[in-house]
């Protein structure tokens, strides 16, 4: 079994940044996928960005060129670097873990990006 502990969210002026942090413990495998999702209200949640343990990353067209996803595989800790932030990055950002078939999910970190 997977826990997951999210940080870094909350409210920032459109134009401005924030780092989100998801740190993985627990049964985890050398080949895995971290990732980002968002769920805004009235809307489904969506991927933001996903990296494999082997460093490839995804990006959903909202958000390429302005966020950035990284892992540090040693601490089993994912990051996600938003700049630019518009309000409609306005959501509920979860972290996802999947490996071997299964997926595990953080409780969910609010970013309201307003001015």
């Amino acid at each position: 079994q997977v826990q997951l502990v999210e940080s870094g969210g909350g409210l920032v002026q459109p134009g401005g940044s924030l780092r989100l942090s998801c740190a993985a413990s627990g049964a985890i495998f050398s080949i895995n996928v971290m990732g980002w999702y968002r769920q805004a209200p009235g809307n489904q949640r969506e991927l933001v960005a996903s990296i494999i343990s082997g460093g490839h990353s995804n990006y959903a067209d909202s958000v390429k060129g302005r966020f950035t996803i990284s892992r540090d595989n040693a601490k089993n800790t994912v990051y996600l670097q938003m700049n630019s932030l518009k309000p409609e990055d306005t959501a509920v950002y979860y972290c996802n873990f999947f490996q071997n078939g299964m997926s595990t999910w953080g409780r969910g970190i609010q970013v309201t990006v307003s001015s």
